[in-house]
């Protein structure tokens, strides 16, 4: 039977794609923000990091809980809820006057972000056609590259202007009309016959899925990358702005080499289609980013540090994640079709989770030079690569596995 009520049309695909703007507004737009906030409220560097990964670790955790919900409760009830949410966080790190305040405002706003990229996930999948649904991954994830293209941007703009508070105003307009177009345009996908039923399903469907090396091993692999890209990402802010001296508008500009690295790798995954298999494109994916950071390290160690030192190999790594992503997302979701909604919200939290443990673990150890960061870069670099082999080894050892 169908599992969407209706097909999609293309206020539906707007307000899908819109969704995903939401986790950039929450992260991306924040980076520019880091070093303003550090001055203003006289924090040190690891208080200042956990300004941003607070944010990292909240939409981890509740992106467990989201996808999980959605499969009982339906998706469209529970992404309103966390949109709700989400304005509010903002609403209370816009008014915080201390670093404790400014913390559980990005907590709240995190917390209601979390339901973006899974949920959109989940909905996408529910609404169109398995042969569609590779496509349909690639370009919602290439819709969601818009926001990290312009937010660090837009972001050191506002605080060279109007400081640091109005990048938080500025998100709440934003997310106020992506609200909007979600309540007028996004209908139920997820009907009662379809939603897992009893008390025993929420757990019933982490315990199935985690006990598939394939689906640890895809999600994972997602994590270790999107660490890879938090690490370079964050440091790459204070550096440029404390390091090197350059104004957060400039960051802003440098940045935008991250998401037309994505953007280019989700047009390539979304040309390929079904045409390459997951295994191949994951593992292509995680040598890109282990070279990436390998050629980033061995240039820092000779002793150049330009912008685009830090910048390029970021490009390039965001790249690899742009080939990869799609193809891990649809993977994990296809393990166990009825837990789909489950396996994208185990996908988002590894990606948060990782790049806020990574990225925090970077405060700590930062000392106002770039060797934290390739340190750190390149030990995620190395285990993106060892989760990226499995798949393919498990395709090939059951390629070779005699017949019965």
């Amino acid at each position: 039977m169908e599992t969407a009520s209706r097909t999609p049309g293309r206020a539906f695909a707007l307000a899908l794609g819109l969704i995903a703007l939401i986790p950039p507004l929450a992260v991306h737009l924040f980076l520019p923000v880091i070093p303003a906030v550090k001055a203003a409220l006289n924090l040190t560097e690891a208080r200042a990091q956990l300004t941003f990964s607070i944010a990292l670790f909240g939409m981890a955790f509740v992106t467990l809980f989201y996808g999980a919900l959605s499969d009982r409760y339906g998706r469209r009830p529970v992404l309103l809820s966390g949109l709700v949410l989400f304005l509010f966080g903002g609403a209370v790190s816009a008014m915080a006057t201390t670093p404790d305040t400014l913390v559980l405002g990005r907590l709240v706003q995190a917390i209601g972000a979390g339901c973006a990229m899974t949920l959109a996930r989940s909905i996408a999948r529910d609404a169109y056609r398995s042969e569609q649904l590779v496509t349909a991954i690639a370009y919602l994830t290439m819709f969601s590259t818009l926001g990290p293209m312009v937010s660090p941007f837009i972001g050191g703009l506002l605080i060279d202007a109007f400081g640091w508070r109005s990048v938080f105003i500025f998100v709440l307009v934003a997310g106020a009309a992506i609200t909007a177009s979600v309540y007028v345009s996004i209908h139920e996908t997820h009907p009662p016959a379809l939603r897992v039923k009893g008390g025993g399903g929420f757990v019933q469907s982490y315990v199935a899925l985690l006990r598939r090396p394939r689906f640890n091993a895809l999600v994972l692999q997602t994590g270790f990358n999107s660490a890879s890209f938090m690490v370079m990402a964050s440091a790459s802010a204070s550096l440029m702005i404390e390091l090197l001296h350059r104004p957060a508008a400039e960051f802003g500009i440098y940045f935008l080499l991250f998401p037309f690295g994505f953007f280019a790798g989700n047009v390539i995954s979304s040309r390929v289609g079904n045409r390459a298999s997951t295994e191949l494109m994951v593992l292509i994916g995680s040598v890109l980013t282990l070279a990436a950071i390998a050629g980033q390290a061995v240039v820092i160690g000779s002793g150049l540090l330009v912008p685009l030192v830090l910048f390029v190999p970021g490009f390039f790594v965001s790249f690899a994640q742009g080939i990869s992503l799609p193809y891990t997302q649809v993977g994990a979701m296809a393990e166990i079709p009825r837990f789909a909604g489950t396996a994208a919200g185990v996908g988002v939290f590894t990606q948060n989770f990782c790049g806020a443990l990574f990225s925090q673990i970077y405060g700590t150890f930062a000392d106002g030079t770039p060797q934290p960061m390739v340190v750190i870069a390149m030990i995620c670099g190395i285990l993106c690569m060892i989760v990226g082999v499995i798949p393919m080894a498990m395709k090939w050892r059951g390629a070779r596995s005699p017949s019965a």
